[in-house]
């Protein structure tokens, strides 16, 4: 009977094993894929979420500065307008 037990826990150590071989397995093939990708994406030129948040902040921060410029123009222009002989 101590034998049939020896074999059962052979058997659960085995099995323990291969789960263990398995993972391993599993996270390198993941590694792996994910090399592969980034690769390929590197090689389309594409930009990262962090890079496109930059820029599009920065075009936002333009777009306001090019309406507050509008804004000083019009009343410059307004101010001059007003300031003519003639003018109103």
């Amino acid at each position: 009977m101590h034998s049939r037990n020896r074999l059962m826990d052979d058997i659960a150590q085995l099995m323990t094993n291969a789960m263990g071989v398995a993972q391993g397995a599993r996270d390198e093939a993941e590694t792996a894929l994910k090399s592969v990708i980034d690769r390929w994406l590197a090689d389309r030129d594409l930009v990262t979420r962090e890079e496109f948040d930059a820029v599009r902040a920065m075009a936002q921060k333009a777009r306001e500065e090019n309406e507050a410029l509008r804004a000083r123009i019009d009343a410059l222009e307004a101010r001059l307008g007003a300031d003519r002989p003639g003018a109103g």
